[in-house]
């Protein structure tokens, strides 16, 4: 066993990832697929009784494919999805579109039967309008995560896109990213639902923050006693540490968090970090305050002397052990601020209403116009593609800029892995919203209100086809965080009982079907009960 896990080791260690592209290619496959799956509901009266095996075939199987057996041509496969789509927009679309799920239309109906915008404005409640892209992009996230976190441990899923020793981009370096930066986006739902909770004291947030991520802490704590515990072959290196010989401590990938820290602890500490920067945020645009902490992070890195620390210092103690969980949690917070920072633009119904509220509440109450500012109205989607544009050319340029004296590094969560992670995330939420205005046009108008003796009040209705995230992706985003942690418990079972980097093309790909299936499956089981609120 201990050949086994050494080879094993080496099989997962030591890689210096792939391109950009090749990774954008990828990820490109979800885009494809949605295309198809939107085109189909938009389209035709598809999928009948077998819904589930349909949307899993569209949806699941080709990000499979995308990083096995097509993984040197994503854009063959991509190709193969795109055709019957456009062959299919030579259909015209359906009168009505496609009906929401029932949890989608039990959302965005008020409590007396009437839509949100036909319900005058001072007897709705804060709640956003879901916004089904976004609830695609997360989903599809998560199916990325729990693929290839058991694809990795087989030959049939290419060594350029497991994760970089130090240097590189890979599909797996841009998924914890993408982790990380997801959370930030779904972080400014309670500061557009109420902009005074940026104001409210510190520590009763921190305890309120705290507790919620308690568990969390306590599967970090989990993890290292079960991965030092057993003789699981996790993923890893032997370590060169001049000043030590070999010990446990070269037995595993310390050079991903350290002997003792792992990604747990770091997605634990985020939204605790985020909260002491309320203050900040509440003053000054917050994708700027993202970029400053990114920048200082850099600075620390390469003048602060971080980065030697980070490559050549020896583990001689609890912090040194685990220097690279430590030093990178500077540029996940930064990542996940600039996460925030998205949020605040796609989750409001214009990009600008975040900006606003910032204003009103700095200027003082007698600004406040509460009337104007309903953070449950219609969204401004061709606004909010504008200003998404916008975000994306300057990170992609910034990346371009940047990686010009400065190659990309997920262990030090550097400057640049910042920015790709940016750039990543803002240009495929982009292709999310932009697929949904496409698909399910929507077209708003100004009515008056009826309940309003004087006339005078206005309300925005909206008409058109309503668009929702297919069902199958509905379910995943759903119980996302416990498919996590069941995709790492298979994971682990698998790699016990299943030499994995000896198994053949063929095997393996039976193997992962059935493990991405029955992930899928206990989704869709469980997709009207959320099974752990976070």
């Amino acid at each position: 066993m201990n050949d086994y896990k050494a080879s094993k080791e080496a099989f997962v260690s030591g890689m210096t990832g792939s391109t950009v592209f090749h990774v954008n290619m990828i990820s490109g496959v979800a885009l494809s697929s949605i295309a198809l799956h939107s085109a189909l509901r938009s389209r035709v009266q598809a999928f009948g009784s077998a819904y589930f095996l349909a949307e899993f075939v569209i949806l699941a199987m080709p990000m499979l494919l995308s990083m096995t057996l097509f993984a040197e041509a994503p854009g063959a496969l991509s190709l193969l999805l795109l055709v019957p789509m456009l062959v299919l927009l030579l259909l015209p679309p359906l009168e009505r579109g496609t009906p929401l799920p029932a949890e989608s239309r039990d959302e965005l109906a008020s409590p007396n039967g009437r839509s949100r915008a036909e319900t005058p404005l001072m007897h709705l409640s804060q709640a956003l309008r879901p916004l089904p892209a976004l609830t695609t992009y997360r989903a599809h996230m998560m199916l990325m995560t729990v693929l290839s976190i058991l694809a990795v441990d087989f030959p049939v899923f290419p060594r350029v896109l497991a994760k970089c020793e130090t240097y590189g981009v890979s599909l797996m370096d841009i998924g914890v990213g993408s982790f990380v930066f997801s959370q930030g986006v779904v972080s400014a739902i309670p500061i557009i639902k109420d902009i005074s909770y940026l104001q409210a004291p510190i520590l009763p947030k921190l305890k309120s923050v705290s507790r919620k991520m308690i568990p969390i802490i306590v599967l970090g704590i989990l993890r290292v006693v079960l991965v030092k515990g057993t003789e699981y072959p996790v993923g890893s290196c032997i370590v060169c540490m001049p000043r030590l010989p070999l010990n446990k401590y070269n037995q595993e990938h310390v050079t991903e968090y350290g002997v003792h820290w792992n990604f747990f602890f770091t997605f634990a500490l985020l939204p605790i970090i985020e909260v002491l920067l309320h203050p900040i945020i509440l003053r000054i645009p917050v994708a700027l305050l993202g970029l400053w902490i990114g920048v200082l992070h850099q600075f620390a890195l390469s003048s602060g002397g971080m980065k030697d620390i980070l490559l050549n210092a020896s583990r001689s103690n609890i912090v040194f052990a685990n220097k690279e969980g430590l030093l990178s949690l500077l540029g996940y917070v930064s990542i996940h601020i600039l996460g925030l920072s998205l949020g605040t633009v796609i989750l409001p119904p214009s990009p600008s209403f975040f900006r606003k509220q910032q204003q009103q509440l700095l200027d003082g109450p007698s600004s406040h116009q509460p009337s104007k500012l309903d953070p449950s109205a219609p969204r401004q989607n061709a606004k909010i593609i504008i200003e998404l544009m916008s975000y994306s050319v300057v990170w992609w340029m910034l990346l371009a800029f940047v990686r010009l004296g400065l190659e990309v590094s997920r262990r030090m969560a550097n400057i640049s892995y910042v920015l790709w992670v940016a750039a990543y995330n803002t240009s495929f939420i982009l292709g999310y919203i932009f697929l949904d205005m496409v698909f399910f046009p929507t077209r708003t108008s100004k009515i008056r209100d009826p309940t309003d003796p004087s006339g005078k009040r206005l309300l925005i209705e909206e008409k058109g086809p309503k668009s929702s995230a297919p069902a199958l992706l509905e379910a995943i985003n759903k119980n996302a965080f416990i498919l996590f942690l069941l995709s790492n418990v298979a994971t682990g079972l698998i790699n016990l009982n299943i030499q994995t980097m000896f198994v053949g093309n063929m095997k393996a790909m039976c193997l992962l079907c059935a493990y991405f299936m029955g992930m899928c499956i206990f989704a869709w089981l469980f997709r009207r009960i959320r099974l752990w609120k976070m």
